[in-house]
């Protein structure tokens, strides 16, 4: 894991400086809360871990739903 410092209004950019896939920007800092803006294409999913852990959890689900149909169960 890398481990970074950043002040508001700066970017880190993923992937090849010259092409980057994306660019994260701290957008705002409040007290203990740090506002942060993902700038990736329209075809690269990004969400927070929660939802993320919700869509694989589904995901599963749904995989253990159909093969509990194909064996007849």
């Amino acid at each position: 894991m890398l481990v970074i410092t950043r002040r508001e209004g700066e970017e880190v950019v993923i992937g090849d400086p010259r092409n980057p896939q994306g660019i994260v920007r701290i957008a705002g800092i409040k007290g203990d809360r740090v506002r942060i803006a993902f700038e990736f294409p329209r075809d690269v999913a990004v969400h927070r871990r929660e939802v993320a852990e919700q869509i694989k959890a589904e995901g599963e689900t749904a995989v253990v739903a159909k093969i509990g149909r194909a064996s007849g169960a």
